[in-house]
């Protein structure tokens, strides 16, 4: 599927020009109103914990009702499932060209994207990515944004130099309560006092706007609000309780529903 090459216009270049070797031009797909957003980036581990999805799930599920954008790589893992949870309010920066889909595993999410949210790269539309491509990536998307999350990363990976690159760039730098051996780089991160924990999603989201309860017109909100069994939610809304999941106002904890406050 080809989608038509638009370039970036000039004036968006300039969150970009505080990075080392800033881009000349760029090329976007979607909707250029969520540059205009405060936004977060959300990175993390390709080889997430359900517990480090919870989690993604719960948080971006309250930025989204502050009207906050997160910004991430649409790798696997923490970064197609937090902006899928953050649908449309999320912008994604690919290190390949946007004609040349990469992850092909995650085509319909970034089809998505294309289409509802905002999709960014400074590689020509038919570009193949080359390992280095990724790094070069992480340094937009960090430029880009207000305050960095990394919610679950292993000592060496491109996520701890997202995190030494945040720090040169003088982005607030947050982590995910983590078990030892699960996220060691996050870990660290904490350790060194590198960066901030948070342990109140309600907390860090209300710094960023008033958070809307909208439980209170919602049917399949209400019906869950106090857990239930899986079978029974699917007994009364079918599919759309998988789409509920998917947009981050429910989780499923094995056989259970509940909603993400």
């Amino acid at each position: 599927m080809k989608f038509t090459d638009n370039k970036l216009p000039a004036q968006y270049l300039k969150f970009f020009q505080n990075v080392k070797n800033p881009p000349k031009e760029m090329f976007y797909k979607g909707n250029l109103e969520l540059l205009n957003k405060r936004k977060i980036a959300i990175i993390g581990s390709r080889k997430m914990t359900a517990y480090t999805k919870n989690c993604i799930f719960e948080l971006v599920n309250l930025l989204k009702s502050v009207d906050v954008c997160v910004v991430s790589g649409g790798a696997l893992g923490v970064d197609i499932n937090a902006s899928l949870a953050a649908m449309p309010n999320t912008i994604v920066i690919f290190a390949n060209g946007l004609n040349e889909i990469y992850p092909k595993s995650n085509i319909s999410a970034i089809k998505q994207i294309y289409q509802k949210a905002l999709a960014l790269s400074e590689n020509e539309p038919n570009y193949k990515p080359k390992n280095y491509d990724f790094l070069l990536r992480n340094r937009l998307i960090i430029a880009l944004s207000e305050v960095v999350v990394i919610v679950q990363a292993d000592f060496k990976s491109g996520s701890m130099q997202s995190a030494r690159l945040a720090k040169e760039l003088n982005k607030r730098l947050f982590v995910l309560p983590q078990r030892k051996g699960e996220s060691d780089g996050t870990n660290f991160l904490l350790k060194e006092k590198m960066a901030e924990l948070i342990l109140d999603y309600k907390e860090f989201a209300s710094e960023f706007g008033e958070i809307k309860d909208d439980l209170s017109n919602d049917e399949i909100l209400n019906f869950c609000k106090n857990g239930v069994k899986l079978d029974l939610a699917l007994q009364f809304y079918g599919d759309k309780i998988y789409e509920y999941e998917l947009e981050g106002k429910i989780t499923i904890d094995g056989m259970f529903v509940r909603v993400l406050k």
